[in-house]
């Protein structure tokens, strides 16, 4: 196993000193194993998109093309300006959601406004994977993504990655961090099928070597 101290060794990929202390805070002692991910929540049971801070939407008013606009980006401060309705919260609304308030708003001008929200670039969610990796960095969540979706997003391992000893970092609700394992090379020889789990927005993919 390697050391701990050899995480800062010089590769070419730099860790971020806060994300290093808090991953050496959050390694086990000794070699024990780390559980892997959770099993992926029922489809049911999984929240709708919550719009967040950087997404680009697209907002069409049928019938009335000039209320329909496309690229419309989510400022920082969670608001979006579209005609008419001008800045309306957008962060932290599910496109339905939002698409029932610039129904309210747009009620004031039009008759009957039929409204349709669609998420164009999901900017917002993003996991970060750091360590040995060819490109780390932030991973931005467009769709389902698990482990190994995000490292080949990240363009893979450089040469001196420990593939089996892969680190996945969560922050609860309550501020704590849990740590689950992932070892690339027995999920790839299919010893551990269901060890690659779904990515949530904001874990942090460690590849130590």
């Amino acid at each position: 196993m390697a050391s701990r101290g050899s995480v800062m060794r010089k590769t070419g990929i730099a860790v971020r000193p806060a994300l290093l202390l808090a991953w050496l805070l959050a390694l086990p002692s000794g070699c024990a194993q780390l559980p892997p991910l959770p099993p992926d929540p029922e489809p049911t049971a999984r929240a709708g998109y919550v719009i967040g801070a950087s997404d680009i939407l697209k907002v069409s008013v049928w019938k009335n093309p000039e209320l329909t606009v496309e690229g419309v980006p989510v400022r920082p401060d969670g608001k979006i300006s579209t005609p008419l309705a001008n800045d309306v919260q957008a962060a932290g609304l599910t496109p339905l959601q939002l698409k029932d308030v610039l129904t309210q708003a747009l009620a004031e001008y039009v008759t009957a406004p039929d409204v349709t929200v669609m998420v164009v670039q999901m900017n917002s969610r993003r996991v970060s994977v750091e360590g040995e990796v060819t490109r780390g960095g932030p991973v931005p969540l467009s769709a389902d993504t698990r482990v190994v979706d995000a490292l080949t997003a990240a363009g893979g391992f450089t040469p001196f990655a420990n593939r089996k000893r892969i680190k996945i970092l969560r922050r609860n609700e309550d501020g704590s961090l849990s740590s689950y394992g992932f070892n690339y090379d027995a999920f790839v020889a299919g010893d551990a099928p269901g060890s690659n789990g779904l990515l949530e927005s904001g874990d942090t993919v460690v590849v130590p070597d």
